[in-house]
């Protein structure tokens, strides 16, 4: 009985470990101007890559735009409507894991957060360029930037959203003057 339950227990424990970075290793971004696939790091990201692949799973993307982009630095999306209207979010902020050894470097996809460090919901951002000032302790407020993932396929497609004509927008500056819309976000094997 006792050895029933305990393998009963590592099959369940095994069967955990393997679910766990199957979960979603990548995820396709549909979007205006070509599709990009994201490549997740759950082992160096965990609590990231599942408040991601959960905002994924629940269509929060879907329809969503690229609002901020600047050439040269980075690409921001998963926060706004092509109207600019804020897209809601479902789940609490996460706790900053930017001390996870991945940096920001060019086609490293990380979250967006507010001055606040555990601040980070939905929206995220792909790096253009290297950016090692966003990196923990180098950061402005030595906490840094969370890196979660990369680029695997598309970055065609970032240089060509980077390369979008911007301007003001609502309040908010470095707006697609054309809107660049995520169309569908799905999780991939």
């Amino acid at each position: 009985m006792i050895r029933t339950a305990a393998r009963l227990a590592l099959c369940m424990a095994l069967g955990a470990v393997a679910a766990g970075p199957a979960l979603a290793q990548k995820v396709r971004l549909a979007t205006s101007m070509g599709d990009i696939v994201l490549q997740l790091d759950p082992e160096k990201a965990p609590k990231t890559v599942e408040n991601f692949t959960q905002y994924v799973k629940a269509g929060h993307y879907d329809g969503t735009i690229f609002h901020r982009v600047i050439d040269n630095f980075m690409i921001q999306g998963g926060g706004y409507t092509p109207d600019m209207k804020e897209r809601a979010t479902s789940r609490p902020a996460i706790p900053l894991e930017s001390r996870n050894g991945l940096a920001n470097a060019r086609g490293s996809l990380a979250m967006a957060r507010t001055m606040v460090p555990d601040s980070a919901r939905a929206q995220f951002y792909i790096n253009v360029k290297d950016n090692a000032f966003l990196d923990q302790p180098n950061s402005r407020d030595g906490h840094g930037y969370a890196v979660f993932g990369k680029v695997v396929e598309g970055m065609e497609v970032v240089d060509r959203i980077k390369a979008v004509a911007t301007g003001p927008k609502d309040g908010m500056g470095d707006v697609p003057v054309q809107p660049v819309v995520i169309k569908k976000a799905t999780l991939e094997k």
